[in-house]
């Protein structure tokens, strides 16, 4: 069954490229192309969609704008743009990725692929709000079921992971690769062969003279980050 799509971008020859790479996959229908936020909030409100690729810079109502809405309708949403530094709050507001301009064909596919298995964790994903989204962690004999975007960071101690979520400190036997398969969404990085990061909570990074970061949380956390994958960051997070 194939993927409704709504495209939404006010510039013409960005609207073309991206129709064009969605028109080439056998497994998405473009099911509306919008010049504008106000339109695309118009269409999403009358047409099933599954998932709407929107730009983030457009007169009016912005991509940021009508992901809101597109978050409650259940429709998940991929952003692009050709500006970097909206990402932390493209995965505040819980998209399903966020891809640079011009688009790029693998890239692109990798998104559509998030969007398809996001769905398949969750079925009836446009009858259930996210906010029942929850990851499953053994703590202590207990099952603690914990919001995915609630988690800020999670890191190697011994040969337990460490979940910080809201504050509290979490216990846990599963790996930090079992939590990456596990939590949705583009905004955890493996930052370090024994951390993993949640980019919405980052408030700054610190340099290291080894080429790494030490990533700050807004609540003070510290979390390593490798030289190996600085570069990522920093694209990801929209720095130069």
């Amino acid at each position: 069954m194939k993927l409704r799509a709504l495209l939404a971008d006010d510039e013409q020859m960005a609207r073309k490229r991206a129709r064009r790479l969605l028109d080439a996959r056998d497994d998405v229908e473009v099911v509306a192309e919008c010049t504008s936020g106000e339109a695309a909030l118009a269409t999403l409100e009358t047409l099933e969609v599954d998932f709407a690729l929107l730009d983030i810079h457009m007169p009016g109502l912005t991509g940021l704008d009508v992901s809101s809405v597109a978050a409650d309708l259940g429709v998940a949403v991929i952003f692009a743009t050709a500006h970097p530094g909206h990402a932390v709050e493209a995965f505040q507001l819980g998209a399903t990725d966020y891809v640079l301009k011009p688009l790029d064909e693998e890239r692109l596919g990798v998104a559509i692929e998030r969007v398809k298995a996001r769905r398949e964790e969750t079925p009836a994903a446009t009858e259930a709000p996210s906010s029942f989204e929850r990851l499953a962690l053994q703590v202590r004999g207990e099952v603690r079921l914990v919001r995915p975007e609630d988690v800020e960071h999670a890191q190697l101690e011994g040969e337990l992971v460490v979940v910080v979520a809201k504050g509290e400190r979490l216990l846990t036997e599963l790996s930090l690769q079992d939590l990456e398969r596990r939590l949705p969404g583009p905004s955890f990085q493996r930052v370090h062969r024994r951390a993993l990061l949640n980019l919405a909570h980052v408030d700054r990074l610190r340099p290291l003279p080894t080429g790494g970061y030490v990533a700050v949380t807004a609540r003070g956390d510290e979390v390593p980050v490798s030289r190996q994958e600085a570069r990522r960051l920093r694209q990801r997070l929209g720095i130069g």
